[in-house]
């Protein structure tokens, strides 16, 4: 074989923005149910993956927090799983993360952390959070914190619309309230529904509090988005975060400003006019947009994963049901050489990552691995999982085994 094949797939960011990244396969047979397959391709087989950030996995390992000690009220706006997560590590004592691979550098400043409140900002209302029940659960379940109940007119307006099973649950949990109750704690944290950001301003000398963020208060249309009501309020805060999903890349001749992510159809990319693109394919946010949970991205990349397999090798996979389906003809499809270069280098580097690796900002897979082992043995030293480096502490690591390793 000697296709080049274009896989678009989005990583996953806590906290912040997700984004596009480009994988280039040669002769791809990347399942393990392709085994079969493979093996006679397998010497010209050829696989190039990279990374923005100096780890691979595509999370972000390695997060900051508020060292300002008057930061003592913190704003999140999202209603996701990450907002969440943003919440419980500001408001979790030390002493209860520092059980879990949290690096020590962000332990001492959670230690000296004066967060008192967290304020989760939603565009929508309960019944359309994209949260789950379970991360909702443990935030209820936080020592030492407690949640100020949602308005009850929220709730009850929440409850007449048919809901799914999910968020079912997610209004049980609200209606319930956290485990510990408002007042006895010093910590508290809210979910403030309809509201949507308008303007953000500073202002000096205000005591913890020198933001003002502006909300337009929001109502759902009959299609359920989210419509401003011409009221506003303005909420005063320390800091400002925001957890809003992923922007996809704008320039690709693939996007569709309508979803805002790559046009595609059971992972096949389609242009403009719906037909599939040859050999260009889709998975997880970067062709479904940011909704569902890592294991919901998974399993589309799994899917995927078999139709790209399926329409490389037709005789030894089962293929989709195409009848019907954008690309179910010749007429339906169109060759990618008319969007992309077909005639690549497969050791060639990208841009960047030439430009990285020249400037010393790059890490390979072996040194990830040695950086991993390293990890996980001083974690051991001090009880923990791991003890995470950063990217200059990893560096002077590397650097010291390469100075080991040629005597000087």
């Amino acid at each position: 074989m000697t296709d080049v094949f274009y896989l678009f797939a989005s990583l996953s960011t806590v906290g912040w923005n997700q984004r596009l990244n480009q994988w280039m396969f040669k002769n791809i047979n990347l399942s393990e149910l392709s085994r079969k397959v493979i093996r006679p391709h397998y010497d010209s087989l050829r696989v190039h993956m990279y990374d923005r950030l100096w780890s691979p996995h595509g999370l972000v390992r390695y997060g900051v927090a508020p060292d300002h000690p008057e930061v003592k009220h913190v704003t999140v706006i999202g209603n996701g799983n990450v907002a969440l997560d943003i919440a419980r590590m500001l408001l979790s004592s030390p002493e209860r993360l520092s059980r879990y691979d949290v690096p020590a550098s962000v332990l001492d400043v959670l230690t000296r952390s004066q967060v008192r409140h967290v304020s989760v900002v939603g565009r929508r209302g309960p019944a359309q959070a994209a949260f789950t029940a379970k991360e909702l659960r443990e935030m209820m379940n936080l020592e030492g914190t407690a949640l100020i109940p949602v308005d009850e007119c929220i709730m009850t307006d929440a409850q007449k619309s048919p809901l799914e099973r999910q968020h079912k649950r997610i209004l049980d949990i609200l209606k319930k309230g956290s485990k510990e109750k408002l007042g006895s704690t010093k910590r508290t944290w809210s979910l403030d529904f309809f509201r949507s950001p308008t303007g953000i301003s500073t202002s000096e000398g205000s005591n913890g509090t020198p933001v003002t963020l502006n909300l337009a208060h929001t109502t759902l249309s009959p299609t359920g988005s989210a419509v401003p009501t011409g009221v506003h309020s303005d909420l005063r805060t320390s800091l400002v975060v925001t957890a809003l999903g992923h922007t996809a890349e704008t320039s690709t001749p693939w996007f569709d400003p309508k979803t805002g992510h790559v046009h595609a159809s059971g992972g096949r990319v389609l242009d403009t006019e719906g037909r599939v693109i040859r050999r260009v394919y889709a998975s997880g946010w970067a062709g479904r947009g940011a909704r569902g949970v890592l294991a919901t991205t998974m399993v589309d990349a799994y899917g995927v994963a078999e139709t790209i397999l399926g329409d490389t090798f037709p005789d030894a996979f089962q293929r989709d049901a195409v009848e019907g389906m954008p690309g179910g003809g010749e007429n339906d499809t169109v060759n990618v050489d008319s969007m992309l270069p077909t005639a690549v280098d497969n050791d060639s580097l990208p841009r960047d990552v030439e430009e990285a690796v020249r400037v010393g900002q790059s890490t390979s897979y072996e040194d990830w691995k040695k950086i991993d082992a390293e990890e996980v043995r001083r974690g051991e030293e001090v009880g923990k999982e791991r003890e995470r480096m950063g990217w200059e502490d990893a560096k002077a690591f590397l650097q010291h085994l390469r100075s080991k390793a040629s005597g000087t």
